[in-house]
């Protein structure tokens, strides 16, 4: 078994336990919310619910339990299915949902979920991303399209390659927006003093092209609807964050979890991104689809506290 001590900081503004470790690991809450109910997770060395408010000074300890490796355990987990057939699942994944199992995150994924639902996917990428083509952040919503056997697997992968398909995605950014559309062409690779995050400023990068247009200003910040043109990691929040316009709730790249407009306070608990449509050629009929996802519950209050405050 694997520990790790939180001690919550001091001007630690008030949040649910499992909100806290959360944005403190790379666990998702629903696996969080599983630890502590099975008492794997202590504060000041007692048991607490998910929904205890951490305070300042408080000693958290997360345990992980040993579980197998290389194992894709299914579990009923409802899923937004926005088609299916016997080559293809297009999916709408909700927010802090993980695509697959990794360190500290072995169940309630969408892989156990899909693996629970259709038996078996493309064997490429088994034991545990079984047909996985492409990828959303955990706390990325949105449409995500899954291979069920190898010929669809690797005709989508081909489309990706040669950039075939288009995906588009809603983001709420800080700030104002001067251009109403635009482009933004950089290299992008491993950030030069962290190499856990990447960066336009890097020693060895690949071409990302990211072009955007802006749907609606807001007061402090902008609605804007991107489309990627490649698919490097973390693309939009890394050139927007370049740009002084990160994503709001983006933690790591821009850090604006929330914006303070008059006597009102408008939070953002995750990333305000969101993957709202694709558009590719099936890989067996060849017939031209689009899958569109709406907005989430989450963005859509914030985008409306927003609109509200303008």
């Amino acid at each position: 078994m694997k520990k790790t001590t939180y001690t919550v900081p001091v001007g630690t503004k008030p949040e649910r336990l499992d909100t806290f470790i959360t944005y403190q690991s790379n666990l998702t809450r629903s696996y969080i919310q599983r630890l502590i109910k099975e008492g794997f997770i202590t504060v000041n060395s007692r048991g607490e619910k998910a929904r205890y408010t951490v305070k300042e000074g408080d000693l958290i300890e997360v345990t992980l339990p040993n579980e197998p490796d290389g194992i894709l355990v299914p579990e009923d987990i409802p899923l937004d299915i926005l088609y299916e057939d016997a080559h293809i699942i297009v999916v709408n994944k909700p927010p802090d949902m993980v695509i697959y199992p990794a360190a500290g995150n072995k169940s309630g994924t969408l892989m156990n979920a899909l693996v629970s639902r259709c038996g078996t996917l493309a064997s490429v990428g088994a034991p545990l991303r079984p047909g996985v083509i492409h990828r959303l952040d955990k706390d990325t919503s949105g449409v995500i399209v899954i291979a069920k056997d190898d010929l669809s697997y690797h005709k989508l992968i081909a489309q990706f390659r040669e950039r075939k398909v288009r995906k588009y995605y809603l983001a709420l950014v800080f700030g104002s927006l001067k251009e109403p559309r635009g482009e933004i062409r950089t290299l992008i690779g491993r950030s030069r003093g962290n190499r856990k995050k990447m960066s336009v400023k890097t020693d060895r990068g690949k071409e990302a092209i990211t072009q955007f247009e802006i749907v609606k200003k807001l007061r402090s910040a902008t609605l804007v609807k991107i489309r990627i043109v490649t698919g490097r990691t973390h693309q939009i929040r890394v050139h927007f964050a370049s740009r002084g316009h990160p994503v709001l709730g983006d933690r790591t790249y821009g850090k604006k979890t929330e914006l303070v407009l008059g006597d009102t306070s408008i939070g953002f608990p995750r990333q305000m991104l969101h993957a709202c449509s694709i558009t590719l050629e099936h890989p067996v009929s060849g017939m031209q689809m689009e899958f569109t996802a709406s907005m989430p519950e989450d963005m859509e209050k914030a985008l409306k506290e927003l609109v509200q405050h303008s």
